[in-house]
Formats: structure tokens, sequence, C-alpha cells
């Protein structure tokens, strides 16, 4: 990261809960949204990532409503969610709760009717014959002309709009790598002139940490995917996990089992994982980066979201079955700063098992995962596990010796940690 841009202290190892409004609830809209705020800064989440809220394109659209990715204007709100005063009372009214807001930023491209277009097509992509172009095969979409140096000034307006209107704390940039660098450096800057900013990119360029705080663990979560369906081992995971470690101080890396994406076209996480959802759901909250929450996961949620049509997730009245999974995890990561930041040692397993203890100053913790449909033993042999540790799920505490043995369950996680 550029020495003059500085993670914002709030954001070191914070979680992320990703916000889909418009299959929220059955209004789709900010105000119903906020009334699930409490419940939502209960279960431990730090920052509320909303998928795009402005203007959609109608031309080219995608299903009934629209794709959220597919933007008529930069500036102006969805009137499917509500209104500017509605998103800045939502806003105020999660920040009272100490939560932070961030949103979702498309800088790669437009709908095929923007504002913009009519005025400045040069702002544009444009074959030789004049026609608005995109390089991605996405036909409701045109790539902006980052050539243009006007189009630029007038995106980091747009931006500041947010900041200074709404008192936003970052952005989620989509596909940030389709993005020049040298773009997210001066919009950052400029910026950053006004509030210090949170930024996480959907990207998996190790230089785009020149920006940015966080970046996508896209590459861990494929490998994954392919232990679940029993495609791969866990080599190729911990490969991927040896190269996030080779990352620049200061860069996290953001872990999950589900997003947006995911859901509506790769399957929720009981499609990809089996009965070890859970199991790797431990994982993105015990090793070092930031764990995504996207919505429904705490119910948890079996169906795949539509994407371009309404789709509501069915909350049930009473609390959703997850969310003191969650809420474990997500206050053990502030009690335990060991599971946020530790040094990871590594234990030898076999099968589809994951172990490994964690180390930060005086704190100490033991994760076990069995991310395979077989019960498995294992012998946890090790210095650091010796003396009382306090299981965060159970509450219940032991003595160990430093020579132990488990035995898990299919999709069974055990987390130990000593204080």
């Amino acid at each position: 990261m550029i020495d003059s841009f500085k993670q914002v202290s709030w954001a070191n190892s914070a979680s992320i809960y990703e916000v889909n409004i418009r299959q929220y609830t059955a209004e789709g809209t900010f105000k119903a949204f906020e009334a699930h705020l409490p419940r939502i800064k209960d279960m431990g989440i730090d920052i509320l990532w909303f998928m795009p809220i402005t203007t959609i394109s109608q031309v080219n659209k995608k299903g009934s409503l629209g794709s959220y990715y597919a933007c008529s204007s930069y500036t102006a709100i969805n009137p499917e969610f509500g209104t500017a005063s509605d998103f800045k009372d939502l806003v105020n009214a999660a920040q009272a709760l100490g939560l932070k807001v961030i949103i979702d930023w498309v800088a790669n491209h437009t709908g095929r009717q923007h504002e913009w277009m009519t005025q400045h097509p040069s702002w544009f992509t444009q074959d030789a014959a004049g026609n608005f172009t995109e390089r991605n095969g996405w036909d409701d979409v045109v790539d902006l002309n980052y050539s243009n140096q006007a189009m630029r000034a007038a995106l980091i307006d747009a931006m500041l709009y947010w900041v200074k209107q709404f008192n936003l704390d970052g952005f989620r940039c989509d596909m940030a790598h389709l993005v020049p660098l040298d773009f997210w450096i001066e919009a950052r800057t400029q910026l950053e002139q006004t509030k210090k900013l949170y930024w996480l990119a959907e990207c998996e360029e190790v230089n785009y940490h020149q920006v940015f705080d966080t970046s996508y663990a896209w590459s861990w979560m494929h490998a994954t995917e392919k232990v679940g369906k029993g495609q791969d081992g866990l080599h190729e995971v911990f490969n991927i996990l040896h190269q996030y470690a080779e990352y620049p101080r200061g860069a996290s890396k953001l872990f999950f089992t589900s997003n947006h994406d995911e859901n509506s076209w790769n399957g929720t996480e009981y499609e990809k994982y089996g009965i070890a959802a859970k199991a790797w759901a431990v994982f993105t909250h015990t090793w070092n980066g930031q764990p995504l929450i996207y919505s429904g996961q705490e119910l948890p949620n079996y169906k795949r979201l539509a994407f371009f049509d309404k789709d509501q997730i069915q909350w049930t009245p009473a609390l959703p079955s997850l969310h003191e999974f969650y809420k474990t995890l997500l206050t053990a990561r502030k009690q335990y700063p060991v599971l946020q930041s530790g040094s990871t040692f590594n234990l030898p397993t076999e099968g589809g098992v994951i172990a490994f203890i964690k180390q930060h100053q005086l704190q100490t913790a033991l994760i076990i995962l069995n991310v395979s449909e077989h019960k498995h033993h294992v012998a946890v042999t090790h210095e650091a596990f010796k003396g009382k540790f306090t299981n965060i799920f159970s509450g219940l505490s032991f003595e160990f010796n430093g020579n132990s043995q488990f035995e898990l369950m299919p999709g069974e996680y055990i987390v130990y940690v000593k204080a």
C-alpha cells in the first residue's frame, strides 16, 4: 500500500455483512431493512456493505428488475429501495449502533442507458462505427473510457458525493482489477482529503494493494469448493494460503463461503460444501483475514436467490438458527486477538481435516475442522497446547498437556482458546 494510504483502525480484521436490499424483505426497501439492524449488530458485525443502490438501466435489462451492476446514474438512488432521505436515515441508524457503512462501487462499466451517454459519449468505449462496447461479454453494460480525464474526474466527483452527502465509511469496488490502478490511486488520494475510508477490492491482483486495504480470497474459495465436491484434496488450499501469507504487510484477504455471485450463480454454501459448510465458515473467522457473511446465511438459507427478479429471503419470526453460531465466532474474534492475527502453525492431519495452532502474545488457539464426510481421529502434539483452554462454542474449559486425541464427526469443528 502506498505510504500515504493507511487503513482506518476500525477496519483491522473487521467483519463484513453483505446486504442485498432487494431480496432482504417483502418491501425490499431501506426502511424495511432498518428493522434488522439491531439483530445484525447483536450478531457482532462491524461493517455493512450494500450492493449497488443506484438507478438501473432499462436498456438490455436482465430479468424483470435488472442488474444492480448496470447503473443508469452514479448519484441517483434506485426508487425501488426508497429515497435519498431514507438511505441517509439508514446510514445514520447503522452508525449510531456502531456499525460502519460501505457501498458497492461499479467503476468498470455502466448500464447501456446512462445519463452521461448523450452529453459525453467519449466517456465510454466505442467501436470503429461509434457503437458503445464492452470487453467481457456482458450485454447489459458498456465499459467506461479511462483514457478520458474528464470521465475520471466526474467518477471521482460521484464517489465524493456519497461520502459528503451520506457520510459513508468506504467502498467495495466491483471487479477492481478491470479498472486501471492509477485511477484508484487518484480516487483514494482525492477522497481521503475529505474522510479516511475503508477500501475493499473484488480482485486478487497483489499490486492493487497499493490502494486497497482488503482483497477477495477468490482462489481460496474455489479451491475449497473443489474439496467440497470431492474434486481435489487440501493441498491446493494450503498452497493458496501460503501465497496469501506472502502479501505485503498490512494487506488483508476477505474470506467467505457465500456472496451474491456465489449464491445466485454457483449455488449456496450447502450445495458447494455439504455437511462441511459450517466448518468452512469457522475457518473464515479463525484464519488471519476478514470474514464475510452474506444476507441470509444466518438463517441458514438453502436456496439460490434470483439475481434479476424479486426473490425474498424467508426470515422466520424467531431468531435465525445460525445467529448464535455466527455471534459466537464474531464475539470470540473480538475477545481473542489470536483468532484475528496470530502466528499460525499447521498441524499434520490425514484425510479431509484441517488443524492449526495460533499464537499471539499470551494467547493460544487450537482450531480443528473436519471438512470431510467421514469421521476422523486427530492427534495434536504441540508444546503450545498446554494449560487451560476454553471451547468457544460450549464454554467448557479443559486442561491439556500438549498431547491429545480428538474424534471429529463429519463436518464437526473445534475451537479452543487459552487467554
